[in-house]
């Protein structure tokens, strides 16, 4: 067994750790937020500790899923972050939906101290955290990519290596633009089978079976029709997954006129205070006025 050291305890972090420690797996946690790694060593086992850099020492692997570029560069590179300690030969696991560009930099600098680095974002919400079936998305030399995979598997369904570094974030990229376009979609089909008259819940039930069917429709869809938003993937976090999208599509010529659209429809979502309500909101815009 491994020892290994996760930073990052949020509503997806904590299950993924929780993955590895009922593997088998030594471990101890940071988190900014102190109470919150007491909790999970309470819960779960292992040890906790003040700071990333405490916690790496020592460890073949360290494991980290925080908030964004300016959140990684802090637990790896800032003052007490975790490249401080990490032995030569140990592999850092980024599962943070960050930028490719801070994957390559962080890439190069671990290469720089004969550490492996692995940018490896995650698809499949907090339920998929939960229940240790989410699809990771991979970038990194393939070496250090099979010595990481075995521990990934303990909460994936699947996990692929795409490419070099960044590449598993450039692919959470397709997977948040496809996304926000089948939601926009969705929202607008079920506030028009309500305003036409129709029962909503028996046209999701005949049209998620042909070619409209989609995970978002067996999973968001009857929550939409029942105004329900208070869960999920958090349109705060989505606003700021579409704003790297929109970023790198300038970067390498991409049109992304959709994905810049329902960008805007997220800003409205916030403007009506719902900052934290579920990506499936964008249905709220089209009710607001009933």
């Amino acid at each position: 067994m491994s020892k290994i050291a996760w930073i990052g305890l949020g509503v997806m972090g904590a299950p993924m750790a929780a993955y590895l420690k009922k593997a088998g797996h030594q471990i101890t946690v940071y988190n900014r937020t102190t109470s919150r790694a007491e909790a999970w060593v309470k819960s779960n086992g292992g040890e906790m500790a003040l700071t990333p850099s405490q916690a790496a020492k020592d460890c073949d692997f360290v494991f980290a899923c925080v908030g964004n570029d300016d959140d990684l560069r802090a637990v790896t590179v800032g003052d007490d972050g975790a490249f401080q300690s990490m032995p030569k030969g140990s592999v850092f696991v980024d599962h943070t939906t960050a930028s490719a560009s801070v994957a390559r930099e962080l890439c190069d600098k671990a290469k720089s101290q004969g550490i492996g680095f692995i940018d490896a974002p995650v698809s499949g919400g907090q339920a998929g955290a939960e229940n240790g079936v989410l699809t990771v998305m991979c970038g990194g030399d393939e070496d250090v990519f099979n010595r990481a995979a075995p521990l990934i598997d303990a909460f994936a369904r699947s996990c692929q290596l795409l490419g070099p570094s960044g590449s598993g974030q450039l692919t959470k990229m397709v997977n948040q633009i496809c996304i926000a376009g089948v939601v926009q979609g969705l929202a607008e089909g079920m506030n028009f089978a309500q305003r036409a008259g129709l029962d909503g819940e028996a046209v999701l039930d005949v049209i998620s079976k042909g070619a409209a069917g989609s995970w978002q429709m067996e999973n968001r869809g009857k929550t939409m029709l029942e105004d329900e938003f208070e869960f999920g993937f958090a349109v705060d976090w989505m606003r700021k997954d579409l704003g790297m999208c929109l970023a790198e599509a300038d970067s390498n010529g991409a049109s992304l006129p959709m994905t810049a659209l329902v960008d805007q429809f997220y800003k409205d979502v916030q403007s009506m205070g719902g900052n934290r309500w579920d990506t499936s909101s964008l249905m709220r815009r089209l009710t607001r006025d009933k």
